[in-house]
């Protein structure tokens, strides 16, 4: 048996480790989020999240770009009556919207016989139209983590894209390393999954997360 993080324990679990991740509060009202979207500025990601809510894109529990606390509050509501039951507790996610032209998966995955494997590849919508994503057995290094990032096809995808500076590699291999430890310290751990890791700036930042634990 294994259960599911919500989201926002995994992003906190991965900060731990030295994941950068989007800035973001937890509220459980309509009226929470509008304060919380208040103090971080608009426009926001408004999310239903919870244990049991691992496919928020597909039932529609994201908001994305909202601005003013009226929308805010409106949005929230929305996401609110659609929990179901079977979600479990359930919780508003708030945070900035962040923008970049590019975005990264990363990862951990068991496989039944190598064993614990971390993954990185080209993220977001074109994750499975791509498939463009490299593994290394864990635990690994700097060395690694720099090799994974070579072993993508799409090279010029990480290069300057669209007026956006090159993604700084140092800091997606610092990724990959990070999840590496994690997983060493965590054997419990069946499952990571880092998508999207936007790029902006040339910086990877994590904007949602999924952790598997036994």
């Amino acid at each position: 048996m294994s259960r599911t993080l919500a989201e926002h324990e995994a992003k906190q679990l991965l900060a731990g480790y030295g994941v950068v991740v989007a800035p973001e509060r937890a509220v459980s009202t309509a009226r929470e989020a509008a304060r919380a979207a208040d103090d971080l500025g608009y426009p926001v990601v408004v999310k239903l999240a919870g244990p049991g809510i691992t496919h928020k894109t597909e039932r529609g529990l994201v908001r994305l770009g909202v601005s003013g606390p009226g929308a805010v509050e409106a949005a929230a509501s929305e996401l609110l009556h659609a929990a179901q039951p079977e979600d479990g507790e359930v919780a508003l996610l708030v945070a900035p919207m962040l923008r970049g032209a590019r975005e990264l998966i990363a990862g951990m995955h068991l496989d039944p016989q190598f064993g614990r494997c971390v993954m990185v590849g080209i993220g977001g919508v074109l994750t499975e139209a791509v498939a463009d994503v490299a593994f290394r057995l864990a635990p690994i290094d700097d060395t690694d983590a720099h090799e994974m990032l070579d072993d993508l096809r799409g090279q010029a995808f990480l290069g300057a894209w669209r007026g956006e500076p090159a993604l700084d590699r140092a800091a997606a291999a610092q990724v990959l390393r990070a999840l590496s430890r994690l997983v060493e310290d965590r054997p419990d751990i069946t499952s990571i999954d880092v998508n999207p890791l936007i790029v902006v700036g040339g910086a990877p930042v994590a904007v949602d997360a999924l952790v598997e634990i036994a």
